[in-house]
């Protein structure tokens, strides 16, 4: 039998962007703006309560990448709360629950992102996912800022 395990992480990511909450907020509702700092051209996005969010991209060793995840909570410019699974090639290497708070800093918008995540035998890992998540919230800048291409 294959040894099985899960290592347990919570993360936290605080951005300040030069964006009202309402652009903030949209740039995570908005399916066009979310595909691109989100990363994916496939994205398929029903961004209400009860709604999901999924897509799957052939990675460049082949192997296929899976993202699913249902909205739980969704406050206009204020709060999402959402749960998340990952998946290689059908075999979930990861489970997380993620809260998006955004409020007003000045003229922009503070944006602390809180995930806490169960990563299966050994196949992520916490400091992985916090850079990736890191990655895409720099694209985010760049689309609330109009720099993305």
């Amino acid at each position: 039998m294959t040894q099985r395990s899960a290592e347990h992480a919570i993360f936290n990511i605080d951005r300040v962007y030069e964006a009202s909450p309402s652009r903030v907020f949209d740039a995570w509702a908005d399916p066009a703006s979310k595909t691109q700092w989100f990363g994916t051209p496939e994205l398929v996005l029903d961004f209400q309560v009860g709604g999901r969010e999924h897509f799957t991209a052939k990675m460049p060793d082949g192997r296929v990448f899976g993202y699913d995840a249902h909205f739980y909570e969704i406050v206009p410019s204020a709060r999402i709360v959402y749960a998340y699974t990952v998946d290689f090639d059908q075999t979930r290497i990861s489970v997380s629950l993620a809260t998006v708070d955004i409020t007003a800093d000045g003229d922009g918008s503070r944006m602390i992102y809180t995930e806490q995540a169960a990563y299966l035998d050994g196949l992520d890992t916490p400091a992985e996912r916090e850079r990736g998540t890191r990655e895409e919230f720099e694209r985010l800048d760049a689309v609330l800022s109009g720099a993305a291409g």
